[in-house]
């Protein structure tokens, strides 16, 4: 009789456990299921994490290529593909642009460095020099107007004793035998001291410098032509094509350092008269992720440093703060191994996931465990209050994961691949954050067997504002429609920054230096290229783009047979008759030693002071300086005359072979011009590349723009820098207004579905709206404008966004009227700031781009805020129906409840 009533009140017992769980909520179930095997899930989830990790440790790969970031689809991009099938050696290029203090110093290093990089064929497959090289060494002065290589010519002529002196003797005391033939000139009447007033000048002022040890480089051009160098000779242009390797985040990082390492084996540094520079794509991008890097671990550590202050004042528990990160942990390693098995390789901004994850999957667990803690305040029992908490905050935690997901998922269909790879991992990760928030964390926090919570959890202080939000609803709805159309009015003044130079730091050597080229029209990086099927059609569309105001000059293949080449070869032919045995001297002296420079030395400063004795005039002036400075030389330390060598012997030695180069110049023809020079302006199958130069300087948007817009107008099938740039931005602009549209339909979508009321939508919705309106507004204000950077952020802020409200209007269905008191609002709050201590120390980077984002991220975060406590809580109180006050006093008997069985315990 006993087995049978034991047996019957089991079976009893059973029959109320069942229909018990088939009356709670599935996520209820979810979270007692955890916390009855708390030990199992937390085990099987960290060996799911560590699988997760192992995965992503082997398979990881990063590709840091920008050019993949926009679908390869759109028409522009198109068109880019082809001109790189065509032209390939066009692509990914180091530009080393190599000043010198002389053209000659330019020269002289350009060709070194050119010659040791070619023989690095393993790393650097393609080197070349646009403005430099033997063919425009032997034809440069081709290139010139007929008077100008006339002059030339005569100067040459003029100078004739002079260099054969040097030629036959290129050294310091060569350069003394030369000044002393001179004044031998003046000494005997054939010439007066005023005629060398420029020479005894400038080669004074260089061996002044050497003699007080401070390097002082001679021009040998300007002593010869008498004519200032111009910032084109004394530039000097290289590019290059490395090997690259996308799976680093600088791919061109060895390359650059080898370019350096060379530049400094021969010399070629500011000391000696050269500064050697790096510019171009890939210099760009590598120095980008550099300037990135640069204090990350300081705001690393002051990032984590304020995001658990943050949890701290959101918990009040050091062991709630270690579940809420460890749960972090796993969802981040999950997300990162399933992510990385959906998209295969993470590029540049699909990295960004782990920014977006922590973000918002902190939310998920700050709501969780703030829930927590108000309803263990309410039960003894620590089970019971981790079941009323999956009871009370799952369903909202669901939609806001459904909604933050479905907001991330909106960029799958655009054609921006960067951010919708990023959507797609961080739509994955949304679903782990709701996940581990309702199985992992409440199994940690039931395995740490918390204490009960003596205080109520809310925010009892903000009483006196919801009664202030009660009373005052329609002036706060006023006050919102105000701000609403004063920042509309304001919104269609936002500016989108199309140029991803602006984001970048000019402080870093890449920017600067290109900044630096972009002043000079002719060395502009922001030209543009068209293409002809052949050379009688290059000429047509030449003839037609020279018609627009806006461009300078059209460069094509045939831009490289000069001009006039009768004439000018004729006086390059009879100066080469009468300076060939000058300049190739039979005979040439041995390099002297120190003893042969400082005896060649004091015999011209006697004569330099013989023929000054009685001059008073300019010229004796300067004769008695060179005087004196070679006096100084002649007693100074050995090291100082190897200063004198280094300021005027090597671009002597460049500008004697440079002339005998230039006067070798043979007619040039297409037919005979450089295989490797055609094939720069010539593809394989005979399509003829057009090179745009923009008339003054291009440096702001608005040129960029103008330029680009004249090009486009006559030749629509154009691509090049200016263009891709202006493309890339609508390409975003419209990927973020397709993915806003999509999101929004399918948030709309889920609310309606979940609350099912068009009502308790819009209500959801409308916070969301003003706070982006106030946000775009004040970045008016502020002087804030959206850039490629910081418009990742607006993802974050409307999954932010979204999930405070679907809080809210939750509560509010409950029955909850003065929202801002309640443990919700607590956790709101510091889900905010915790968000905020994330991503607000990115404001203090150096990096313009991060910077940009930290503070719009920080303006958004503000107007989520006071959207969500002030704005919305008084639209809720207004749109209040007469089946609120029973809902109100249900929940309120509900909640009550809990502590009558506590003090009847």
């Amino acid at each position: 009789m006993t087995t049978s009533a034991t047996r019957t009140q089991s079976r009893l017992i059973c029959l109320n456990t069942l229909n018990m769980k088939r009356q709670m909520p599935a996520i209820e179930r979810i979270v007692a299921l955890c916390c009855r095997h708390a030990g199992l899930v937390v085990l099987v989830s960290l060996l799911a994490s560590l699988a997760a990790s192992v995965y992503t440790a082997t398979h990881f790969q990063l590709d840091t290529n920008s050019e993949r970031l926009v679908s390869a689809k759109t028409h522009w991009r198109r068109r880019e593909i082809h001109f790189d099938k065509l032209f390939p050696q066009q692509n990914n290029l180091i530009l080393v642009v190599i000043d010198g203090a002389t053209p000659e110093l330019a020269q002289r290093g350009a060709s070194a460095l050119t010659e040791k990089l070619a023989g690095l064929k393993s790393l650097f497959p393609e080197v070349r020099r646009p403005n430099g090289g033997a063919f425009f060494e032997r034809n440069g002065l081709l290139f010139l107007p007929q008077k100008e290589v006339a002059q030339t010519a005569q100067q040459l002529i003029r100078a004739q004793p002079l260099l054969g002196v040097l030629a036959a003797d290129p050294s310091l005391r060569g350069i003394m035998t030369s000044l002393d033939t001179l004044l031998q000139g003046v000494s005997r009447g054939q010439t007066q001291l005023g005629d060398l007033a420029r020479p005894l000048a400038t080669i004074g002022r260089s061996l002044s410098g050497a003699a007080n040890g401070k390097r002082a480089f001679l021009s040998w051009q300007t002593l010869v032509t008498g004519a200032r160098p111009t910032g084109e000779e004394t530039r000097q242009l290289i590019e290059i094509q490395p090997k690259l390797d996308f799976t680093s985040v600088e791919p061109g990082l060895d390359a650059s350092n080898e370019i350096r390492k060379a530049a400094r084996a021969l010399g070629l540094t500011p000391e000696k008269g050269v500064r050697v520079r790096l510019t171009g794509p890939i210099p760009l991008s590598d120095e980008e992720f550099a300037s990135l890097q640069e204090n990350s671990g300081l705001l690393a550590a002051a990032m984590f440093a304020a995001v658990l202050a943050a949890l701290w004042f959101a918990v009040r528990s050091a062991r709630i703060v270690l579940s809420i990160l460890l749960t972090l942990i796993v969802g981040l390693a999950l997300t990162t191994g399933i992510g990385l098995a959906v998209v295969g390789v993470f590029n540049i901004i699909s990295v960004a996931f782990v920014a977006l994850f922590v973000g918002l999957g902190v939310d998920f667990a700050i709501q969780f465990s703030v829930r927590y803690r108000a309803e263990r305040h309410l039960s003894v029992d620590l089970d019971e209050a981790l079941r009323s908490t999956g009871r009370m905050v799952g369903v909202p935690l669901a939609l806001a994961a459904a909604a933050t997901a479905a907001a991330f998922l909106s960029f799958l269909p655009t054609n921006y691949v960067g951010v919708a790879e990023l959507g797609l991992v961080s739509g994955i990760g949304m679903i782990f954050a709701f996940g581990l928030s309702i199985s992992l964390l409440p199994a940690l926090l039931s395995l740490l067997k918390l204490m009960g919570e003596p205080e109520p959890i809310g925010l009892g202080f903000f009483a006196p504002i919801d009664s202030f939000l009660r009373k005052n609803r329609s002036t706060v709805l006023r006050v919102a429609a105000a701000l609403a159309v004063g920042a509309i009015a304001l919104v269609p003044s936002l500016r989108f920054d199309f140029n991803p130079l602006d984001l970048r730091s000019r402080k870093v050597e890449s920017v600067a230096t290109l900044f630096d080229l972009m002043k000079d029209p002719l060395t502009s990086p922001n030209t543009i290229d068209v293409l002809a099927p052949s050379l009688n059609a290059a000429k047509q569309r030449a003839a037609r783009l020279s018609a627009v105001p806006e461009i300078s000059q059209i460069v094509t293949l045939e831009s490289f047979v000069p001009a006039d080449q009768q004439g000018k070869l004729a006086l390059i032919r009879d100066a080469d008759l009468l300076l060939d045995p000058t300049l190739n001297p039979i005979l040439t002296r041995p390099p002297p030693s120190d003893s042969d420079v400082v005896a060649a030395m004091r015999s011209t400063s006697a004569q330099l002071r013989s023929a000054a004795a009685n001059d008073r005039s300019q010229a004796g002036a300067a004769a008695l300086r060179l005087a004196d400075a070679l006096g100084r030389l002649v007693v100074g330390s050995r090291r100082n005359r190897a200063i004198a060598q280094e300021a005027l012997v090597p671009g002597l030695e460049t500008m004697l072979n440079q002339l005998r180069s230039a006067l070798t110049a043979q007619p040039v023809t297409l037919k005979t011009l450089p295989p490797d020079l055609v094939r720069e302006w010539v593809a394989a199958d005979g399509t003829v590349r057009l090179q745009v130069f923009p008339r003054g300087k291009v440096l702001t948007n608005d040129d960029l723009k103008r330029f680009s817009d004249a090009v486009l107008s006559v030749a629509p099938d154009a691509t090049g820098t200016p263009i891709s740039i202006q493309n890339y931005g609508k390409t975003i602009l419209r990927a973020f207004i397709q993915a806003g549209l999509a999101s929004t339909a399918a948030i709309t979508a889920i609310l309606l579905l979940a609350l099912r009321r068009v009502r308790d939508t819009i209500l959801t919705l409308l916070p969301l709206l003003l706070t982006g309106l106030l946000t775009l507004a004040t970045c008016v204000l502020v002087g804030l404008q959206l850039n490629f950077a910081n418009v990742i952020a607006l993802p974050l802020l409307l999954g932010v966004g979204v999930a405070f409200d679907i809080y809210f209007i939750a509560a509010w269905r409950e029955g909850t009227r003065d929202l801002l008191s309640t443990s919700l609002t607590r956790a709101v709050i510091f889900s905010a700031l915790t968000t905020a201590s994330g991503f607000g120390t990115l404001w203090i980077s150096s990096h313009p781009g991060t910077a940009s984002m930290g503070q719009l991220l920080m303006i958004s975060l503000g107007w989520t805020l006071a959207t969500t406590l002030f704005f919305l809580p008084a639209l809720l109180d207004s749109a209040t129906d007469r089946g609120s006050a029973t809902r109100h006093q249900l929940v309120t008997e509900r909640v009550d409840l809990p502590n009558q069985a506590r003090g009847a315990g």
